[in-house]
């Protein structure tokens, strides 16, 4: 009888490591998608931050956590993933609050556009690299499409089990390691240049309804009142963009303007402060005016660093050998990739 107890015992054991090992053989690396990496990264910074950002790529590719230490040292980390929802940003911020502390929250409200969940790969890009928590367990609850299910999260192998016939020396090489980090504090860098060439307003469709939808304003209100509660301040920004498949209708920006004013937040909405900023749209896209290069991200940054300094009250930290240590990795990537 005790032996084989042994020997039941040993083969669920034997069982739940194969089945780990399969797991992690077909869960996606995100080697060629560098923005599925992103949200996994955080983990591994050790760091304190002045200042987090959340968002979707507005903010991963608009925020350079690097020129904003070197220039005025304040620390930063971008919590940005694609197309990152208002509930998922909410529960980004959740998750932050475990680790740390900010003085300031920075949340890009173009994701205020959606009040419903968009789809599973984006998901997927967000949610695969936090931590298991509540936080993580109740994004994937407000996340999910209709054709996802719970189980497939907790158990991954029951979604990539068809990647088998797909793995590639990537996944053996990295099935106990991680991947090589591919931000610099979550931002994600693009040095191409692909010009706008035209004005792209004339592509611009009218809406029937610009009402930011009712679920995205009370995750906006709960992202609110959890910085509140963590002595944060929640800072509205608008990134700079210039294109018809990203507009910001000038309807949306007059609600975010009348919440900031009700609920006595700060907002900035840089699209009209390109001019100022420096941005041409010749030379600081890499998508013909949907996002930012690194480029006009550094020009973004440091008109941003202005802000938070003169009007924030940031003062900057003091010397620090590992803030200098990552300037200087990610000058070296931008050198690199150039």
């Amino acid at each position: 009888m005790k032996k084989r107890i042994i020997i039941t015992v040993c083969a669920i054991l034997v069982t739940v490591i194969l089945l780990g090992l399969l797991q992690a053989l077909v869960r996606p690396k995100y080697t060629d998608n560098r923005e599925g990496a992103l949200v996994g990264e955080y983990y591994s910074s050790t760091l304190d931050h002045d200042v987090v950002f959340v968002g979707d790529c507005e903010v991963y590719e608009t925020f350079v956590p690097a020129i904003l230490w070197e220039e005025y040292g304040i620390k930063s980390y971008v919590r940005g993933s694609a197309q990152q929802l208002p509930w998922q940003s909410y529960y980004m911020l959740e998750d932050v609050f475990k680790h740390e502390k900010p003085r300031a929250v920075v949340f890009n409200v173009y994701s205020l556009k959606y009040g419903k969940p968009q789809s599973e790969e984006f998901n997927r890009m967000t949610l695969d690299g936090m931590k298991w928590s509540g936080a993580k367990w109740n994004a994937i609850k407000a996340s999910m499409t209709e054709e996802e299910n719970m189980l497939d999260y907790i158990f991954p192998i029951l979604r990539y089990h068809s990647r088998i016939t797909e793995l590639n020396s990537d996944d053996l090489r990295y099935i106990f390691k991680k991947t090589p980090a591919v931000s610099d504090s979550g931002y994600l860098m693009q040095t191409g240049i692909a010009p706008m060439t035209f004005d792209q307003s004339e592509l611009v469709r009218g809406l029937s309804d610009y009402t930011l939808p009712k679920t995205a304003m009370e995750y906006l209100d709960k992202m609110r009142e959890l910085c509140y509660e963590n002595g944060s301040e929640l800072i509205l920004v608008k990134a700079p963009t210039n294109s018809w498949r990203y507009w910001w209708y000038d309807e949306w920006n007059e609600q975010i303007e009348d919440y900031a004013q009700k609920n006595d937040l700060a907002y900035y909405n840089f699209i009209s402060e390109c001019d100022n900023i420096g941005i041409d749209w010749t030379a600081d896209t890499y998508d013909e005016g949907a996002h930012l290069n690194v480029y006009g991200a550094e020009k973004m940054t440091r008109y941003f660093g202005e802000i938070l300094k003169n009007s924030h009250g940031f003062t900057g930290s003091v010397e620090s050998a590992e803030w200098d240590g990552l300037a200087k990795a990610y000058h070296e990537r931008k050198k690199e990739m150039e």
